[in-house]
């Protein structure tokens, strides 16, 4: 049977997720994500989620995560982010969703998209 950690680990999409913190903090990133944030896990998990947005379209952000946290999920969502070394770099389609617990409470939110990882990042390990 396939390890689904690994399998998560090592998707094709960028995949990450925030807490539901009054200033939420990224509490996961996958290997591409990390690349893409051009961050170490350790460093990724601890930064407020606002903060890979520019601050001009932080706002925008906020309108989609509050669009999320009604609807549950949406599609379609397309912005630019920021890398540790300030590269920026656009995401498209990207889905974004509510995460849950079995109880039903609200737990944060996660989201994944296609992206190029920069130059020189390859393979998964």
């Amino acid at each position: 049977m396939p390890d689904p950690v690994r399998a998560l680990w090592c998707s094709p999409l960028a995949v990450v997720a925030h807490g539901t913190e009054d200033d939420p903090v990224f509490f996961y990133g996958n290997r591409l994500a990390l690349r893409c944030f051009e961050m170490a896990f350790d460093a990724f998990v601890a930064m407020p989620s606002r903060l890979s947005a520019e601050p001009m379209l932080r706002e925008e952000r906020e309108r989609l995560l509050e669009r999320v946290r009604d609807e549950g999920w949406i599609g379609d969502y397309s912005g630019v982010r920021i890398a540790a070394s300030g590269r920026r770099f656009r995401i498209d389609g990207a889905i974004v969703w509510n995460l849950v617990d079995e109880q039903g409470r609200h737990r944060g939110q996660a989201a994944a998209f296609a992206a190029e990882p920069p130059a020189g990042a390859t393979g998964c390990g």
